[in-house]
């Protein structure tokens, strides 16, 4: 039967419960933002200084290092938090998270204390990564088990609304502070404020959480002796919970996870680097997206307390598999009219022994983006530079296999070849093909652009909304906090959170600015069919048991 709606308003307490518990989601993606747009100084400050480019990859791959850790984050701190309880545990995270991002804005620079710099930088985005791997679980949990029955949809979706606060608040900060002082005063120490601020927000979080009593359903379950001793065993070493955590995995937070960030940061990359919208604009018309889109966590989180959780993350992946690459070509006629054109008009084509089919590009890809940043791949090949050339001048370009004459053509609308790579060569072909160098500003269609970035914004809010409801239901209370925190995760920091290096590696190895969205796409299709299959419904479970 199913659980009656209680349709009134939030009372005083589960107001503060949901506030205290968001806090936690806001430092999280403050905090992704001001690293991801700040990384540039990173590259500058605290790598050495003889080659800035890969000073940059470096910081960006130490951003994934926050990612690669959450998991492991989530198995400690789930762990106590099935121990312990939930209060006292994400009270912990949070001073870990915050003071790991204020600290990275005391941090001495490499021209101060050499390859130490790195070292601890490193460090503080271990700590923060393990960090978060307990505060999502604590939060969605905590929550709850607060929640009344048939309103667990409703209340937990506040949580996800905090991202945009968090987008927000990185943006005021960034945006106020590059308005107000000089470009060197805020390459040399300006950039340090954005994380220095943090300590603010950990201040007021500790503050509020501190108010806090422990989840009622966790208090009662303690009382009654009904506690698990060993959470990681009972979690994934027993098979009745651990084939869960497996369906969670692949049939929800996977899909989920690349569907959220190719909503929000990959189409920001694709706006900027590809299709050569500024960073300004390409941010204010993500902000306007983003605003529009909000409401509809609570929308959406409501919405499956009345039809279930299921339904709604499955329609979610659907729709962004089925439609993920006509709504980006759109995009690109929509931002970059000229470029749309000119691929239509004088498609560039690189016959070379490079041509491999679909899977061993991706993996090539991949490898290739990696190798260069670990410094496994420092020698460039001819392919390498006229690929390098290309994706530099932002020019699309497809593979194709070798041609007789040579074994590097250019081909320019199957008018103009060039054989080998020769930069001046290249630029003569290319010039008449009328490729922009940066999207014309008056030419954008905003209210095309800002509609089709309110209908992905809309898919991420369809998988985002309800799952924190379904994975909380999923799983027992005595090991419940340990459970969803896991497959959450990795879900999230991993088939997500590298989502932006796969799918960029694959448009720079193959020219093709739109081969980057087969990787969501295959995602969200496999958590499409596995969810369909296994996923049981939960708006009904009881969460006491």
């Amino acid at each position: 039967m199913n659980a009656p709606l209680d349709p009134g308003p939030l009372d005083r307490r589960h107001r503060l419960v949901i506030f205290a518990s968001s806090l936690g989601t806001v430092f999280e993606w403050y905090d992704f933002y001001i690293y991801g747009t700040l990384a540039v100084f990173f590259g500058k400050l605290f790598f050495p200084p003889e080659n800035e480019t890969a000073g940059f990859l470096s910081s960006l791959a130490l951003f994934g290092v926050g990612f690669s850790v959450r998991p492991f984050g989530a198995l400690v701190f789930g762990r106590i938090g099935d121990l312990v309880g939930r209060k006292y545990t994400f009270l912990v995270t949070i001073v870990v998270m915050g003071l790991s991002t204020a600290l990275v804005g005391a941090l001495p620079t490499y021209d101060k204390i050499g390859f130490l710099a790195p070292v601890l930088l490193v460090i503080l985005r271990l700590a923060q990564g393990l960090a978060l791997g307990g505060e999502y679980g604590g939060a969605a949990t905590y929550v709850a088990e607060h929640a009344p029955a048939g309103r667990r949809g409703a209340y937990t979706s506040w949580i996800q609304t905090t991202a945009t606060l968090g987008f927000f608040l990185s943006l005021a900060v960034i945006y106020g502070l590059r308005k107000t002082m000089t470009p060197v005063s805020f390459a040399a120490w300006g950039w340090r404020i954005p994380f220095l601020v943090s300590i603010v927000l950990l201040g007021v979080s500790v503050y509020i959480r501190l108010k806090l009593q422990e989840s009622p359903v966790f208090a009662e379950m303690k009382a009654q002796g009904k506690g698990s001793q060993a959470p990681l065993t009972d979690s994934f070493a027993r098979w009745d919970n651990g084939h869960l955590v497996l369906r969670a995995l692949f049939g929800a937070t996977a899909g989920q996870g690349v569907v959220w960030y190719a909503g929000q940061f990959y189409v920001l990359y694709f706006l900027n680097s590809t299709l050569k919208v500024d960073y300004e604009n390409a941010y204010l018309l993500v902000a306007i997206a983003l605003c529009i889109g909000t409401p509809f966590f609570i929308v959406f989180g409501r919405l499956s307390d009345r039809i279930g959780r299921k339904k709604i993350m499955l329609t979610g992946f659907a729709l962004a598999a089925f439609t993920y690459v006509p709504i980006f070509r759109g995009l690109t006629r929509s931002a970059n009219p000229a470029l749309a054109e000119a691929m239509e008009r004088a498609p560039v084509v690189l016959h070379t022994t490079a041509y491999h089919n679909t899977v061993e590009l991706t993996v090539g890809a991949v490898y290739d983006a990696l190798g260069k940043i670990v410094g496994l791949k420092q020698a460039q090949t001819e392919i390498d530079r006229a690929r390098g050339y290309l994706n530099t001048r932002g020019i699309p370009f497809t593979l194709a296999p070798t041609r007789p004459e040579a074994p590097l053509v250019l081909d320019v609308g199957g008018q103009t070849t060039v054989e080998g790579f020769d930069e001046r060569k290249f630029e003569a072909a290319l010039a008449p093909a009328g490729y922009p160098k940066a999207a014309d500003l008056a030419a954008i269609n905003r209210p095309a652009v800002i509609a089709l970035l309110a209908v992905l914004m809309l898919y991420v809010t369809m998988v985002y909304g309800p799952i924190a409801a379904f994975l909380v239901e999923l799983f027992p209370t005595r090991i419940r906090y340990t459970s969803m925190s896991l497959p959450y995760h990795i879900g999230n920091g991993w088939f997500g959170g590298f989502l932006p290096l796969i799918a960029a590696s694959i448009v720079v190895f193959t020219g093709d600015i739109y081969a980057g969205l087969w990787y969501p796409i295959a995602v969200a299709f496999m958590s499409l069919l596995a969810g369909w299959i296994a996923l049981p419904e939960t708006k009904d479970n009881d969460i006491n048991a």
